[in-house]
């Protein structure tokens, strides 16, 4: 399910971007290039079906990325709320200390100096 909730974001990112790139700016943009469709439905339909398809495409993106966070929130975290990572530190951790002699961090006791 992740991976079909990536897979739309992907799309509709790049739908997004190439509907931005037709828009018309204050520089002309790409819509000027695209006069078939100013022909079909006039200069003003054509810029509001293309804003309106940029604010669909724009608030479908912030829903299905805040979805994507919920479906991945809830695979990476087990039964007890802890995430795989936090396991993974704290079985490093575990390792380390095992690993460690008894004595590690102590102060090593003075020699008695003769002179």
């Amino acid at each position: 399910m992740y991976s079909f909730v990536i897979a739309l974001i992907i799309i509709i990112s790049i739908l997004l971007v190439l509907v931005v790139l037709v828009q018309r700016s204050k520089g002309g943009g790409l819509a000027q290039d695209f006069n078939s469709g100013n022909s079909i439905l006039g200069v003003k339909g054509t810029t509001d079906f293309i804003e309106k398809t940029t604010w669909t495409l724009a608030a479908a993106l912030v829903v299905l990325s805040i979805i994507a966070v919920g479906i991945h929130k809830n695979s990476v975290s087990n039964s007890d709320g802890d995430s795989r990572i936090s396991q993974q530190v704290q079985e490093a951790q575990e390792e380390t200390q095992a690993a460690m002699p008894a004595n590690f961090g102590e102060e090593a006791p003075e020699e008695a100096s003769e002179e």
